[in-house]
């Protein structure tokens, strides 16, 4: 479209503001979407937004929720997200959205309204220094300060966003900019900086040592990320395909879920702190780790100096900050994660080693089914919160429905990783590296408004729902029919877990003395309202959850007590696990020379 012509079709000579000429750019980026909160550093932006028919705008109910509602948008469909949010508060209270994108690699711009330039630096009303303040919040940011930087700063910004790692990317906007006269160059035209092109292909002779490794390995271990989701589905194709030609088993990081099915043979659980008993003891004593798009998170590695200690490692990751940064590498494959697995494909000639003595000791550790429960069946007995998320999965999978599952964080995320099956990526949306409360509902708010036809579900705890617990009023503004799942046990769970593990049971302010009722704040919010006390309650509400055609909320009374197993105590190696009493009197039959139980 010409800068001319106005988006009603209609020719005019009238030159652009800054906010006309923003949301061009927006639509030739393919925008259709922004979640924003308004206010005065940005109404000639909402004034732009209000004349035009492109562009959708779901307003939140606060600016931490409208980052959160992006990323979950820009995961589930591997667009770039986008926020709008006005000047200081407005752009502080989005800090906690951006730290959590930057940490689990979420492509997003955040738009920000700013005073205009002549009042920066002068402590005006609504003023901050949001360059200053979000500068480790984000992969880049911009201070757009000329009229004619503003196009070239919003289409670098796309690029920056969603090339190589992809993350967050702030753009500050003064009022006078968004105001004044801005020109509208063709794309290519005004740039700012030389393109950002990140490596895409890894090292041929990383490949061919990588190649000779997995040939001579007699207990290999694929070791896969949240990377692997990021580089779009044809790299979780391309992993499906490369576990099924060298039989190698696969485990998973929290973020990776979903790139390889769950429900697959080869797959061991996800690994890590709270990872299944075999995907730990086979990280542990594998003989060769292949990482694919994972950084080795603290929550994965455990003790680093003890972590897979006898393995040859292998490392592809886009970002080569990345390699060698927590655990020493024996071959580097920087590159797009997709197009690395593709490289490693077409050099395997399906010739390895024997891996049946492999298979049968994971099998064996398989068999202690270290997320197993017992679950008493009496209709008034009190609900184990694993029952309630096994139940919850297999009536979705009853319905046959696509299904996008979005948590808070704590006991109740882990538990939803635990036993929750992805067979497709993009369906689990979860806070990893910064653990953030209150993701889990702002998420499913987006996940909805991306998949309006899907089932959406946010598998919550109590606490974590009160975190953002206004955006009740977001669903009923759009009629966004998500299912909040609440497991109230009335504690901070994983807080309360480790104050009994760690702290000699000293429950210090973890637990919750005044919650609302669930069923009347649901309906206060013009949601239904539903509640199972026990188990003989449980599938009634979990039906009629799923049914019915607007927001629910389910608050599921779980018992208070239960932790969550398996755990690797802080600082302790994969092979040191602490089982919960289901699994203890299993434990015994299931042992192996070198790996000791804890």
């Amino acid at each position: 479209m010409n800068a001319s012509t106005q988006q009603t079709g209609k020719t005019s000579t009238a030159p652009l503001n800054g906010a006309e000429v923003l949301l061009r750019v927006l639509v030739e980026q393919g925008v259709e979407v922004i979640f924003g909160y308004p206010g005065g550093a940005v109404l000639p932006i909402y004034d732009a937004l209000f004349k035009q028919n492109h562009i959708r705008h779901v307003l939140v109910r606060h600016e931490q929720a409208a980052v959160h509602a992006a990323e979950a948008y820009a995961r589930s469909t591997g667009k770039v997200g986008v926020v709008l949010v006005t000047s200081g508060p407005g752009a502080t209270n989005a800090v906690t959205g951006l730290v959590d994108a930057l940490m689990d690699s979420i492509p997003l711009i955040c738009l920000c309204g700013q005073v205009p330039t002549a009042l920066i630096g002068n402590d005006a009303f609504q003023e901050a220094d949001t360059t200053g303040i979000t500068r480790p919040a984000t992969k880049h940011n911009y201070l757009v300060r000329r009229g004619q930087d503003l196009a070239p700063i919003v289409r670098e910004a796309f690029e920056v966003a969603a090339g190589g790692r992809p993350g967050p990317v702030l753009i500050d906007l003064p009022k006078d900019v968004s105001v004044g006269n801005a020109p509208l160059p063709a794309p290519g035209e005004g740039r700012l900086h030389r393109p950002y092109r990140p490596n895409l292909d890894a090292d041929g002779e990383a490949i061919r040592q990588t190649i000779a490794a997995m040939k001579r390995a007699k207990r290999p271990l694929l070791y896969t990320g949240g990377g692997v989701i990021n580089a779009g589905p044809k790299a979780s194709e391309a992993l499906r395909e490369l576990a099924r030609r060298t039989n190698f088993p696969v485990t998973s990081t929290l973020m990776g879920l979903g790139a390889f099915p769950t429900t697959d043979r080869q797959f061991l659980g996800m690994l890590g702190m709270h990872g299944s008993y075999e995907a730990n003891l086979a990280t542990h004593g594998c003989d060769l780790l292949i990482a694919l798009g994972s950084r080795f998170d603290d929550r994965v590695t455990g003790r680093v100096d003890a972590f897979s200690p006898n393995s040859f490692k292998v490392h592809a990751d886009i970002d080569p900050s990345q390699i060698n940064k927590i655990i020493r590498v024996d071959v580097p494959l920087i590159g797009d994660v997709g197009r690395t697995i593709e490289a490693l494909l077409e050099a395997w000639d399906g010739e390895g080693q024997d891996l049946s003595p492999w298979w049968a000791q994971i099998e064996g550790w398989r068999a202690l089914d270290s997320f197993g429960f017992v679950q008493d069946q009496t209709p008034s007995a009190i609900i184990r919160p694993q029952y309630a998320i096994r139940r919850l999965y297999e009536a979705t999978q009853a319905l046959g429905r696509d299904t996008f599952v979005s948590t808070e964080v704590g006991q109740h995320q882990m538990w939803a990783a635990q036993h929750f099956q992805f067979d497709k990526p993009n369906r689990w949306l979860t806070s990893g590296g910064l653990g953030t409360m209150g993701y889990g509902l702002p998420a499913a708010v987006g996940a909805q408004v991306a998949h309006p036809d899907a089932l959406v579900i946010d598998i919550a705890g109590e606490a974590s729902t009160l975190m953002n617990i206004q955006e009740l009023g977001t669903m009923a503004q759009y009629r966004l029919p998500v299912k909040l799942f609440i497991l109230n046990n009335r504690y901070m769970g994983m807080v309360r877990q480790w104050q009994e593990l760690l702290h000699g049971s000293r429950y210090s302010q973890s637990y919750s003395e005044a919650l609302p009722d669930f069923i009347r704040l649901a309906e206060a919010f013009h949601g239904k309202g539903l509640r199972a006390t026990c188990v003989g309650e449980l599938d009634g509400v979990i039906d009629e959850m799923l049914r019915h055609d607007g927001p629910v909320v389910a608050d599921i009374c779980v018992a208070q007590d239960e932790n969550c197993f398996p755990m690797i105590p802080s600082g302790a190696p994969h092979n040191e696990m602490l089982l919960g009493p289901d699994q203890e009197a299993n434990a015994a039959r299931v042992t192996q020379e070198g790996m000791m139980l804890v």
